[in-house]
This record gives structure tokens, sequence and C-alpha cells, in this order.
């Protein structure tokens, strides 16, 4: 706590300066604005009467002014002119220069017309009504000229001016990509010292609009991706950057593994972050970024009118996938948002998080375990949610053979409470959070999450709450899992420990996962499985030796050492049953089935029946009773390959 609270308030005068510092330069573009919109208009009018104006039309302007001035900085502010980006001058800035320009000019003219329908049918004066048309038009052509002016004479200055004092350890780059917005990006690294990058020359990719040898904004297009590691050697270049997604996963990969081995750095821009306020986010590339796929961006432009007004509840919300569901239906602003989990630490810190976004929702931490009944009843029958997101679970297999009788508590009992709640309470969608160890399981965590999936589809059948099930794959980042566990046994200097070298998984990324949640969510009619398309299974042995090359360190710098399978892992990881029916989604991401039918008093009886055995905590009466439910289940041992 002490050393929080010393954090925190080392923080407060930071955040107290920069906010500061923020306003000061906000103030003083606003005023270098106003000043050029005065000047513009003024000129105008000289224009207009050949500098010679004369008493009249002097007292015009100075009654009309204000109100150009005015209409002009109410459109310069909503489209967010006033900061520093009148320092960093682009084809785009001077686009939506003239965009704002044009807006205010069209307005005051058609204040102007407003002011003489008013003056003849009500004898209304309105200065407005004598201002020239052609002086509008004069000055909205001089204000695009005098503000683009002194943006490229900025951004001009800074350049020539950065470029003779550049600090030593400023390193030349190539960008991969010439494009309108990888220009901009370009023009804001080459304006900041602090960047440490300054771009010499474009890459592009076969088929680009650039060919090489032609130029964008000055700087020259040096090659193709195909010939990018002869060039770098040829020009002494040694680092290149990439803004996030501009590139195919497999392309990405490749380019990747080519860097690597000729000692080329490969950094990421992620676009989103981009600030004209603050540094350039250049980072190295992390692990997410060398999925075996393209990454799946999914329509959620439709969430936002289904969360307006609802109240959603998630459980398991400190978890990994949990919050970032949390995170992610925050954006969609719904009425109510609960966050439910049984660690009180973890729910503080992600509604302390979840207020900062300053968002209008409501937000409800709630502290309950899912296996109590009367408390998840009385959540219900407080709250009355309409979507429940089910991420409540245990999820490490080999602490699941070891601990039977709680896995089936949490896992099957706590989904058969939340589930039993949501049907008597009348929510409208249920969506469990299963996973693709549930197919054919050979663990305790896969055959009750498999249990807990039937449960859901059984409740399908005769409820009218739409009951969803979405299967993931291993989750990138989330925590135990392998990428966290690789990282800690890097830094040990090793060894990494894989439990068979033929081991492949299907991976995600947490917010792929989240997605695919709230996608479902919406997509389904209940009775439906849900898989995200995973590309194609990666091995284990190469995403040990990735993050050996992430770390910076040669290949063979870290010893990886096969340790033979735990009880309970798979080599390969499925997806469907066989039995299970497949049906189209109008999403070509997302694939869907149907689970076997099951009827729900039959379900309900065999679920009772192995709570009420989970109580008496007899681990060989449980696995026993596991093989009668699901015949598929085929547990594996230590060193044994299912």
């Amino acid at each position: 706590m002490t050393s929080f609270a010393g954090k925190l308030l080392a923080w407060l005068p930071f955040k107290r300066v920069w906010l500061r510092s923020q306003l000061i330069l906000r103030g003083f573009c606003l005023f270098a604005y106003t000043t050029v919109f005065f000047i513009a208009y003024w000129v105008a009018y000289q224009i207009r009467f050949d500098f010679d104006p004369g008493e009249k039309f002097r007292g015009e302007f100075l009654q009309t002014v204000g109100v150009v001035i005015l209409i002009k900085i109410a459109y310069f502010y909503v489209h967010h002119h006033f900061r520093n980006d009148m320092f960093f001058a682009s084809l785009k800035s001077l686009r939506k220069l003239m965009e704002s320009t044009i807006c205010a000019g069209v307005t005051f003219l058609l204040l102007k017309q407003l002011a003489q329908i008013l003056n003849s049918r009500y004898g209304l004066a309105f200065p407005i009504v004598s201002s020239s048309t052609g002086i509008i038009l004069i000055d909205f052509t001089l204000t695009i000229l005098f503000l683009g002016g002194v943006q490229f004479i900025a951004r001009l200055f800074r350049e020539e001016f950065l470029a003779m004092r550049a600090a030593p350890d400023t390193k030349s780059a190539y960008m991969i990509g010439a494009s309108a917005e990888t220009a901009r990006i370009v023009n804001m690294i080459n304006s900041r010292q602090s960047v440490g990058y300054r771009v010499v020359g474009y890459v592009v990719s076969e088929g680009s609009d650039y060919r090489v040898e032609s130029e964008l904004d000055f700087i020259p297009v040096v090659c193709t991706i195909d010939t990018l590691v002869s060039q770098c050697e040829s020009a002494g270049v040694r680092d290149l950057l990439v803004v996030a997604g501009y590139l195919p996963g497999p392309q990405f990969r490749a380019l990747f593994e080519e860097c690597h081995k000729a000692g080329i750095e490969l950094h990421v821009i992620p676009a989103a972050q981009i600030s004209l306020s603050q540094t350039i986010p250049i980072r190295r590339i992390e692990i997410n970024d060398l999925l075996k796929r393209d990454p799946v961006y999914l329509n959620i432009d439709e969430l936002r009118q289904r969360f307006r007004g609802k109240k959603v509840l998630v459980t398991g919300a400190g978890g990994s996938i949990g919050s970032e569901i949390c995170r992610q239906i925050i954006e969609f602003e719904p009425e109510e948002l609960l966050v439910l989990g049984r660690g009180e630490n973890r729910i503080f810190f992600l509604d302390r998080e979840l207020r900062e976004l300053g968002k209008r929702t409501k937000i409800v931490p709630l502290i309950a375990d899912v296996t109590d009944t009367l408390r998840i009843n009385r959540i219900f029958e407080m709250a009355r949610p309409n979507y429940i997101y089910h991420a409540a679970a245990h999820k490490h297999v080999p602490l699941m053979e070891a601990n039977v009788s709680e896995a089936v508590r949490n896992n099957v009992g706590g989904t058969k409470n939340v589930v039993d709640a949501a049907d008597r309470f009348g929510a409208e969608r249920f969506v469990l959070i299963s996973t693709d160890k549930a197919v054919n399981p050979t663990s305790v965590m896969g055959l009750t999450k498999h249990l807990a999936e039937r449960y859901v589809n059984a409740a399908a059948e005769t409820s009218q709450t739409k009951f969803i099930v979405t299967r993931f794959g291993n989750v990138l980042g989330s925590t135990g899992s392998v990428v966290p566990i690789f990282k800690e046994q890097i830094e040990k200097g090793g060894p990494i420990t894989v439990t068979d070298f033929r081991m492949t998984r299907y991976f995600m990324t947490i917010p792929e996962a989240s997605q695919l949640v709230l996608e479902a969510s919406m997509m389904g009619n209940g009775g439906e499985i849900f898989v995200l398309d995973m590309g194609n299974p990666v091995r284990i042995l190469d995403l040990a030796r990735d993050m050996i090359r992430l770390a910076g360190l040669p290949d063979n710098a870290i010893e990886i050492r096969q340790i033979g399978l735990r009880r309970g892992e798979k080599l390969f990881e499925e997806l469907y049953f066989e039995s299970e029916q497949k049906i189209n989604t109008p999403h070509q991401k997302i694939y869907a089935a149907r689970h076997r039918e099951f009827r729900r008093d039959l379900v309900q009886r065999q679920i009772n029946d192995l709570l009420n055995l989970a109580k008496t905590a007899d681990e060989t009466a449980l696995r026993r009773m596991f093989k009668e439910l699901v015949p598929e289940y085929h547990p594996t041992t230590p060193g044994n390959p299912s």
C-alpha cells in the first residue's frame, strides 16, 4: 500500500503539469487560429474594395467579424483543430482544414440568407445582411491559404531544423507501406527528435500504387519487400517500421523470420494509439503479432444499438477473458454493467479501471461465488440482467486433475446455477465461455466444460432465454497460458519446458476471444455453439522458439526441454464432435454447430446426481460416472498422448 501511495503521489504532480501544458498549448493554438481568422477576414474586405473600403464598410467589418470568427472557432473545435496538429502539415490535415473552412463559410451564408428573410418579413435588422457574398468567398479562400501556409512553413522549419541538429543516436529507418496514412505517420516521426528514428525511405509490396524510385512526400520508395534485406545491407539501414495490421499474418511472420536472420530490427506502430500530443508508440514485435494467420476483426457496428438500455452481467469478471469482455461492453454504454467475481482484489481494480473510462454506464461490482445458489438468485432477482456472459470457471488442466470434485462443483454446478437463474428471471441472452478441450475430452477440466455445454444447450430447448455456447482455443497472454510461462522461463535463463514437441494448439488473442463472445451473443438464436476461425494450429515448439527470438537472443541461447505429457493433456485439440451439425453464420470467420440433442429433464437429473457425488469427494466414483455420462471421455496419463 505504501508503494502504491508513493507512486500515486509522484504521479499526481506530473499529471497536473501535463494537463497544464496541454491547456497552454491548446490555448496558444486557439489564439493563433483566431488571429489568422481575423486577418483573413480583414484582408478579404481590403481585396473586395481595392484596399479602400471606406467608413461604411469598415463599420460593417466590425459588426460582422465576431460572427465569422465564432462560426469558424465552432467548426474548428468540432473537427479537433485546436491541438498541436497545426505543426504537422499533411494532405490529410489540409483536407480537414478545407472541410472546416468551407463548412464555416456555408453556415455564414445560410445565416445571412435567414437574416434577409427575417428582415424582409418582420423588419428585423441584422448586421450580417449587408455583408457581401464575395467577401465570404474570398475570406474562406484566404483562411485555407493562410493556415495551410503556416502549417507547411512550420513543418518545413521543424524538419530542416531537426535534420541539422538531429541527435547522434537517431537511427535511419525504412517505413513498410506507402500511403497517405503512412506518410502522415512518417511526417510525425521525422518532426520529432525524441522518437529516435528518421524515415529515409519507403518499402512497398508488389502491386502497390507507388513504384520503386518514385517518391511520396519527397521521401523515395527504395525497394519492394522481396528485396528488402539486400537493400538494407547496401544502405546500412538496420531498422524497419510497420503499422500494425498492414501486412497479412503469414507475410508478417515470414518478414520477421527473414529480418531476424539478417540482424534487422522490425518495429510495430499501433496506429490506433497514435495521438498528436504524445510520443509515437513504436514498439518491438510481440507474440500476438506472430499468429500464423491474419487477425480476425469482427463486425461490431450493430452492438451499440443492441446494448443500449440493457443490463449486462459478466461472471468471472476478474479473469483475463471476463475483464476484457467488460472493457469492450462498456464502450457500447449499456444502462448497467454488473461485474461479478470471487476475488475482491481483481474486482476492485477492474471496477476502478472501468469507472475511469468516464462512460455513462452504471458499474455494479459484485463479490460472489457462482456455486452459491442463494446468492446468485438474489443477484438476479435484484438486478434482472438482460444479457449474461458466463466466464467464471476453473481452467487449469493439471490443477483440476488433482481437484476433481472442485472442478465439478465450479464448472458444472456454477454454470447450472447461473443458467437456472437466467431462465427463472427471464434473461434475454446467456453466453457460456467454453473451450476446445470440451470436445472428446481427455481431462477433468475439458469434461466438466463439456457437461456445462450440455446443460446450456439442454436449457435452450425449452427456455425463452437464448442460450448460446462459444468455444475458445488457447488465449494468448491470458493468465496461466503458455506465453507468460515461457516469458518467465526465458527471464530465468531457461530451460523452456514443452510437454511434447509434437503438441499443437489453436490460438487467439484476448480481444479476438472477447469480440467472438459479443458477436455470437447477438448472432445466436439459442442452442448454437460458435467457434472462431483460428486458422491452422500452431506447434508449441515453434511458439517457444519465437519467444526466444523476441527476447533478442540467438536461437540456441535458451534450452527447450521436452518433459512429457501431463495427466489430462492432449497432443492435438479439436473444435467439434463428429455428430454435431454444422450451420452457416453471417460472419465468414465464425463457424457454428448445433449440439447433439439432450432432454432437459434427463440432463437435469444427471447433473444433480453428479453434483451430489462431488460432495463426497470420491474421485474414483466421479471418474467412473464421467465415463457413463460422456462415452467420448478418454483420460490421458502422464507421458502418454491421446
